[in-house]
Parts: structure tokens; C-alpha cells; sequence
């Protein structure tokens, strides 16, 4: 046989090494094959003994390879600690019927960082635990959050889907002093809010929305937490009072829907844009807002809050402001902080279910949507407002329950059909802005008693 016509004879050194990458047992059972079927065609010593050594070089490179460990494998390996904290989160929690959220937790997989659904490896560790699918049509999870997730030592996102897991939050999670999301929102967790949550260091978002949770919010996740830029507590049975101060640099601070009482900080951090405690039960002056140049939605909404409203308020930057259903008193304020601002696309403000009294001044008439309604309002409305709800740029304007004695009309204009105007119940009989009004208004009066519009417009009666 002709050496140059066999396919071993011309083995290169890259050769070889591709077939090592992917060596098997098969393999090297080939190459053995081949080793001897070789051997048994050559006739000269000499080329029997050259090919004998290479033969025999190339089968115990196989075998050197076969025999070192994988680095592949050791890659996947997952740390010991961290695949019996998930066994323990396992045997916490259970896919509520529609959901196959654990379907892929099979500890015997080789490779558990890979198989798992929800987890994210580094380094062999666990680093970001997301519990749940998040899908709309998936139910989530039942039972409880196993104190054993603290052991997950390396985690840095723990995120559980909405679901039914109930039980306290386990005080354990105080010791993950890398962790920098904690969500934990829209599920049946009970008890108070962990102290411990104010030791974590790296702590950027924290989000126990939507739970049964009680007690009262721990100062430290205020002031101990310099790194935290987003609080969502809303929707809980959480009550107590705010501390005094709050020095920590959050951007978005949402405390809607609970218990709370007491007043308002005297001081929040400069850095806020987004600020929320409606539904509440605080009251007290609008003290600590002032400063706050950031600020771009603040709902203070259906508390009991009294006072003025602060001028600084009423700027363009804090397009979106809510202080309906308190008690504020005084008048709107006449002027904004800065003449060359101008509210625009988007705005919105509602000032209405409060004490308000006197005329309106046009410092709110390039407001998109706007709610001045339940107050106690009087004089004629500017003509800003009336010139902004006919070019369309105001959609909303609701000014129904006060004591306003005009509306200026141009003759021959007609209400273009995107604006909702309300005007019934005031001092006057409105030919247009009727149309506009909320269901609630339908069927009652279009103008108050006269004997009410004398009272509050100095002697005057309804034109």
C-alpha cells in the first residue's frame, strides 16, 4: 500500500489538536484501529519504525487529554452553599396551577446556572435570583420566602413576580451586602417591614409594593441608606409617622395608599423627581417642598393637608401635581417663580376638594389638564383660559362647584370637540361647559341658589 494514499500519513500538528479539543473514549478506539491497520501494510523496517513512532506519539496525546480534567465542567459547577439555598427556595414555594416556573429546577442537572430559569451565575455563584416569570398569563408562586436565600451571599437582584407568597419578609436578607434590587411586590407578604433592610450597603432599589405589610416604616431606610435611589412601599397597611429628615438622595419616593400620619418631612433631598403619599391620613402645612428643583410628580392627594399652597409649586418643570381632596385654603397663587416658564404638552394639575377661595389668576391657564372644581372660587374666569380652551392646546378644564360669576365667551366660537369644559353650579348661567361635566354632574343644577352667590360674591347675584 501506498503510504501517500492513507489518510494518517499526513497528520498535521493542527490536525491533531482539533480532534483533542473533542476527544472521547470513541476516539482514541479509532485511532487504534487505524494504529494497527497501519502497522500491517508497511513492509520496510524503516517506515514501519518512523510510523510506528508516530502513531504512538499521537495515541498518547489522546490519552493524556482524556485523562485532565474539564475546564469546561469546572465552569459549570455551581457553589455547593448556593445550590442548597435554592433547593431550600424550592421547597418553599410552589408554581400556582398555570404555572411551571420550577419546571426547570433539576438538581440533578450538570449545569444549574444554565437549566435554572431565574438565576444568573458569576464565577460559579448565584447573582441575580428572579423568582417568578412576570408573565401576564402565568399565576406566579404560593408559600414563603425561605430565610435561606441570605446564603446566596454573591446576589446582587432579588425580584419575586406578583403570586401568593405570604409569610414575613425573612430579617435574613439584611446579610446580602451586595444586593442592590430587593422586589418583592404584589403578593400576600405579612408582618413589618425587616430593620435589618437598612445594614444593606449597596441597596439602589427597594420595592415591597402591593403586600399586606404593617408597622412602621424603619427610619434607617431614610437616612442609613446612602446608595438607595428608589422606594416603592405604596399600597400596604403601613402606619406611623415620616422621620423629620430624610437624608438619603432618593430619586422616586412612593408611600401612596397606607396609613401614614403626621406631617411631611421637614426636609427631603433635592435630588427627588418623583414624590407620592396619597391615600394616606397625614396632615399639617406643605412644609419641606420648596427646595425640591427636581421634582417632576408629586401626589399628596386625599390626606388631610392644610394651609396655602407654596408658589413654588406651581412651576412647569413639576408638570404632574395632585393635591385634590385636602384642605388647603388661601388663593391660587398670581405668579409663577420664573416668568419664562410655560406649562405645556402633558401637564397636569389638580387642585380640587379643597378650601380655595378667591379670583383665578391666569397663573395655571397653559395647563393641558387642569381641575380647580369643589372649591370655593369667585369672579370671572380670565380670559387666558378661555383664548387656551378654544385653540385646543387646554383639554381639560373643569371649574364646576364654585362661586364664578363669568365665563368670557367670543361671539361665533364654537368648544372644539377634544376639550371637556365643566362650568354648572357657579354664579352664573353657562351657555356653553355643561356638556363637558363628569357623569356625578349629570341631572343637578346648572347654577347655584342665588341666595349662596350673594354671600361669597360680595352682594352681587348671578348675572
Amino acid at each position: 500500500m501506498d503510504p501517500s494514499n492513507n489518510p494518517l500519513h499526513n497528520i498535521k500538528l493542527s490536525t491533531v489538536k482539533t480532534v483533542l479539543s473533542g476527544s472521547t473514549i470513541n476516539a482514541i478506539a479509532s485511532f487504534l484501529f487505524f494504529f494497527f491497520l497501519e502497522l500491517t501494510q508497511i513492509k520496510h523496517l524503516s517506515l514501519f519504525m518512523a510510523k510506528s513512532h508516530a502513531l504512538f506519539l499521537l495515541l498518547l496525546l489522546l490519552l493524556v487529554d482524556a485523562c485532565r480534567p474539564s475546564h469546561q465542567q469546572d465552569q459549570n459547577k455551581i457553589s455547593s452553599n448556593d445550590l442548597a439555598a435554592l433547593a431550600a427556595v424550592k421547597d418553599s414555594m410552589t408554581d400556582i396551577p398555570g404555572s411551571n416556573f420550577f419546571s426547570t429546577w433539576d438538581f440533578t442537572s450538570p449545569d444549574p446556572c444554565s437549566a435554572f430559569s431565574g438565576i444568573t451565575c458569576s464565577l460559579n455563584r448565584v447573582t441575580i435570583l428572579t423568582l417568578g416569570t412576570g408573565v401576564s398569563s402565568s399565576r406566579g408562586l404560593a408559600g414563603f420566602l425561605s430565610p435561606s436565600v441570605s446564603n446566596l451571599t454573591e446576589l446582587t437582584q432579588l425580584v419575586l413576580y406578583p403570586g401568593l407568597v405570604t409569610g414575613p419578609i425573612p430579617p435574613q436578607l439584611g446579610l446580602l451586602s451586595n444586593l442592590r434590587v430587593l422586589s418583592l411586590t404584589n403578593n400576600r407578604l405579612k408582618g413589618p417591614i425587616p430593620s435589618s433592610l437598612s445594614s444593606l450597603p449597596n441597596l439602589h432599589t427597594l420595592d415591597l409594593s402591593y403586600n399586606q405589610l404593617t408597622g412602621t416604616v424603619p427610619p434607617g431606610l431614610f437616612t442609613g441608606l446612602t446608595r438607595l435611589k428608589v422606594m416603592i412601599l405604596a399600597s400596604n397597611q403601613l402606619s406611623g409617622e415620616l422621620p423629620r429628615i430624610v437624608s438619603a438622595e432618593i430619586l422616586h419616593l412612593d408611600l401612596k395608599d397606607n396609613s401614614l400620619t403626621g406631617t411631611l418631612p421637614l426636609r427631603l433631598p433635592s435630588t427627588i423627581r418623583y414624590l407620592s403619599a396619597s391615600k394616606n391620613m397625614m396632615w399639617g402645612p406643605l412644609n419641606g417642598l420648596q427646595s425640591l428643583s427636581e421634582l417632576g410628580f408629586l401626589d399628596l392627594s386625599m390626606n388631610q393637608f392644610s394651609g396655602p399652597i407654596p408658589s413654588s409649586l406651581l412651576r412647569p418643570p413639576l408638570s404632574s401635581l395632585f393635591l385634590q381632596r385636602n384642605n388647603l385654603s388661601g388663593g391660587v397663587p398670581t405668579s409663577l417663580p420664573s416668568s419664562s416658564l410655560m406649562y405645556g404638552e402633558g401637564s397636569i394639575v389638580d387642585l380640587s376638594h379643597n378650601l380655595l377661595t378667591g379670583e383665578l389668576s391666569p397663573v395655571l391657564a397653559a395647563v393641558e389638564t387642569l381641575f380647580l372644581n369643589n372649591n370655593r372660587l369667585t369672579g370671572r374666569v380670565p380670559e387666558e383660559y378661555v383664548k387656551n380652551v378654544y385653540g385646543g392646546s387646554t383639554k381639560t378644564l373643569y371649574l364646576q362647584h364654585n362661586y364664578i360669576t363669568g365665563f368670557p365667551l367670543e361671539a361665533g366660537l364654537g368648544l372644539p370637540d377634544t376639550v371637556s369644559l365643566c362650568l354648572t353650579y357657579n354664579c352664573m348661567v353657562p351657555s356653553v361647559g355643561f356638556k363637558g361635566c363628569p357623569a356625578a354632574s349629570d341631572g343637578e343644577q346648572l347654577s347655584r341658589p342665588e341666595s349662596q352667590c350673594v354671600v361669597f360674591n360680595h352682594g352681587r347675584s348671578i348675572p
